[in-house]
């Protein structure tokens, strides 16, 4: 494939589980080089596509090409060229941090001084150096993630597939994460991921497709996709009442458009402070009011009606 060709390229891409369709006919090109993401909500159908493009799991229909090469026949030409962190970690917790990898290695067809060394420059990479001795089990979360990453790139895979990646650390272990998966990609790694965190989207993807109920609903940059399905500013107003749509009616105009949440009412508007100068004028009195940039959220919101998190 030449250099100008997407590392990975699905059209029409579809799986089905009997009746049920998981993932609908979705097309999508990952570049070399870049951090791709699948943002949606649990069962928007990121994960029945990442196993696809991990040729774990076949697809029922459609096509989908990796390196070039199709999964249907090339699949162990492609696993060998690809790391995959699952989104639940799956590491021996009898062994210690280190032997995880050396028996990793060892799958990949390494020799043990290979797989030493490799060991040891991934342990220096994920923080874990002085952990490299000690038994999985009692490690934190954060650093059984980071061990799981360390392990998923003793084959120097050229992408890197990364299945809601925090899900579950605490905010100072997802910033150490964030850090590591930035300096894979100025190494040259693709990243491909999914998630629902808003935030872990914006800070990592450089493009991305929404998913909900096995469709992509929109494909872009975060910040193209702001700008397309949202405004550049929110203002969020909470009010003293059991019911904040009671009171939709009355903000409806002040602003491009009003989300209704069950504690808040969202004014969408590019001037968020000229928006809560006509609701004063209208003769409303919030407990609140906070002026914030529009965020993915909000994009999501806007496209489906709903949270991400169901």
């Amino acid at each position: 494939m030449t250099s100008d060709e997407p590392l990975i390229h699905a059209s029409g891409l579809t799986k089905r589980f009997g009746d049920f369709e998981a993932v609908k006919a979705i097309d999508f090109a990952v570049q070399r080089g870049e951090a791709f993401g699948f943002l949606g909500p649990n069962g928007a159908g990121k994960t029945s596509t990442m196993r696809m493009v991990g040729c774990v799991s076949p697809a029922t229909g459609g096509e989908l090409r990796l390196f070039g090469l199709d999964p249907a026949t090339e699949g162990p030409r492609i696993r060998a060229r690809l790391g995959v962190v699952p989104q639940k970690d799956t590491l021996d917790e009898e062994l210690t941090v280190e032997e995880n990898i050396w028996v990793y290695g060892r799958y990949f067809g390494l020799s043990k001084p290979q797989v030493r060394a490799r060991a040891t420059e991934l342990l220096e990479f994920a923080q874990l150096t002085e952990r490299a001795r000690s038994k999985v089990e009692p490690l934190s979360g954060g650093m059984k993630r980071r061990l799981t990453i360390a392990r998923s790139l003793v084959n120097d895979p050229e992408v890197l597939m990364l299945d809601e990646p925090t899900t579950g650390l605490d905010p100072q272990a997802r910033h150490v994460l964030w850090d590591r998966l930035f300096r894979l990609k100025r190494q040259g790694v693709t990243l491909v991921l999914t998630t629902h965190y808003m935030d872990e989207a914006e800070q990592l993807c450089d493009r991305l497709v929404v998913m909900d109920h096995g469709e992509i609903v929109a494909e872009g940059s975060p910040r193209d996709l702001i700008r397309e399905h949202s405004t550049r500013e929110v203002l969020e107003l909470r009010f003293d009442v059991d019911d904040h749509a009671e009171l939709a009616g009355r903000v409806d105009g002040l602003g491009d458009r009003v989300e209704v949440l069950p504690d808040r009412l969202l004014i969408y508007t590019d001037d968020g402070d000229a928006a809560g100068e006509k609701v004063h004028a209208a003769g409303l009195e919030p407990l609140s009011a906070l002026v914030r940039r529009s965020t993915l959220e909000d994009v999501f919101l806007n496209l489906t009606g709903r949270t991400l998190v169901d």
